[in-house]
């Protein structure tokens, strides 16, 4: 078969891409601004790229157009696959129909630590000889790549609500049908596709539906929204995590992790990661592959030698013993925990948190998280917002920070006011969502000067 891909260069069309690629099938695609690192990858499998959607691209002539939801009417090439009654499918229905099919799915969904436990997941599965197929939303370090077939059944799947394409508006994951759900947290988000909490609640509710009665939901006993779900029915087993049943605890400091089941302990190790949020996301890892025949205490040692994701609390670079972080929070309460876990793993008085920001998730840029901004950024000592192409005035959102806050609409003007403002002992934590204009190197290059 023959497809090709409509936004072939984002993470999850991308990784579409090279599914589809290892499974045999010729893949060519387009996208606005074909790019390293994923124009790289893909070139690298004999994956044609091509800048841009003009409507010439259905010369092509593919058996299929597969359109990633990036895609919005108005595109010509998509406006010309229309007007000529062409075959084409979403990037999930596709997944679904060509790779998940006959596959033991491992979902995990939740407004928060997807990409973090779903590589946890899929790590757990290889450790134990699994050999499991994977489609992340980020680069596992373990793997150094964010997708891969394999010939076994497991296949581990980061579940995204949000929609599947411009004529599908469900969410993605409800086109997976997995055995084994993970529904991490959730939270309301998504707001240029969502009215409320309660329409994502739905959403979940309908991915619960398609579970068999085999199948197991594992889920955070800390979040009432999902007790809300799995109240309106649920017909596979529940597992919950983070209340009384399955818990972790751990010290930042010494890096230990503890496994307790009814607050006795089952397992102990050590670990790279830190924060409480790692600890919960890593009991929704055990159990999870405990469903595939995984012995948690199996589960705990594998995550001895667990590597974070690309872009969480990644270390970009130190100068003058100033370090450059980067990490890929954006929702208030993604931020809020990234600070604190920093800040704890610092300790008080041990070096100063100059927060970095771009609001650039549809969500923020709506305005619609606004007033819990500064309330996220309480445990910086400095914060650095960059403003540009915003709908809401930052200044004043951060105004209760007082004189820790900065805001800008120029970057080159906010790296330079960061620059002047580090010392030596300094952690510059970037967050963002986006390459933020490549601030990490600037950042860098500037602080070297």
């Amino acid at each position: 078969m023959h497809i090709h891909i409509l936004g072939i260069c984002g993470t999850f069309m991308g990784g579409i891409a090279l599914l589809a690629r290892a499974a045999g099938h010729r893949v060519t695609g387009c996208d606005a601004n074909v790019y390293p690192p994923m124009s790289t990858q893909l070139e690298a499998q004999g994956i044609e790229l091509t800048e841009g959607y003009d409507a010439g691209q259905i010369a092509v002539d593919p058996d299929i157009f597969v359109v990633g939801n990036a895609i919005s009417r108005g595109n010509p090439l998509l406006e010309a696959i229309l007007d000529q009654g062409l075959p084409y499918v979403s990037g999930p229905q596709w997944l679904a129909e060509h790779v998940l099919q006959g596959k033991w799915v491992l979902g995990v969904a939740g407004t928060h630590g997807k990409t973090t436990t779903s590589s946890m997941l899929a790590w757990i599965l290889e450790c134990a000889g699994l050999n499991p197929g994977f489609l992340i939303g980020g680069v596992p370090q373990n793997f150094g790549l964010s997708a891969r077939l394999t010939d076994l059944p497991f296949f581990v799947i980061e579940a995204d609500e949000y929609d599947t394409a411009f004529c599908d508006k469900r969410s993605k994951f409800i086109h997976y049908r997995p055995r084994t759900a993970v529904l991490n947290n959730l939270e309301f988000d998504h707001a240029d596709i969502f009215v409320d909490l309660a329409a994502i609640e739905t959403q979940f509710y309908h991915l619960v539906r398609t579970m068999p009665r085999s199948g197991l939901v594992v889920a955070n006993a800390r979040e009432e929204s999902l007790q809300r779900v799995l109240a309106r029915g649920c017909w596979s087993g529940v597992e919950w995590f983070g209340g009384d049943s399955w818990s972790a605890i751990g010290d930042d400091g010494d890096g230990s992790l503890v496994l307790l089941q009814d607050g006795r302990e089952m397992a102990r190790t050590t670990w790279g990661l830190t924060g409480e949020h790692n600890r919960q996301n890593a009991v929704a890892a055990i159990l999870a592959a405990r469903h595939v025949g995984v012995r948690p205490e199996d589960g705990l040692q594998a995550l001895s030698t667990f590597q974070n994701v690309k872009r969480r609390m990644e270390e970009r670079g130190t100068v003058r013993d100033i370090t450059v972080l980067d990490d890929f929070a954006h929702h208030p309460t993604a931020i809020a925990t990234t600070v604190a876990g920093l800040r704890h793993k610092l300790g008080k008085g041990s070096g100063r948190i100059l927060a970095v920001l771009e609001p650039r998730s549809n969500t923020m840029k709506l305005g619609v998280m606004k007033d819990r901004l500064a309330g996220s950024l309480v445990d910086a000592d400095l914060v650095f917002c960059y403003s540009r192409d915003l709908g809401w005035d930052a200044a004043a959102a951060l105004a209760s920070l007082g004189e820790r806050a900065v805001v800008l609409d120029d970057l080159e003007g906010l790296v330079a006011r960061i620059a002047a403002a580090a010392r030596p002992g300094d952690q510059v934590l970037v967050m963002s969502n986006g390459g933020f204009g490549g601030i990490h190197q600037k950042l860098l290059t500037a602080l070297a000067a």
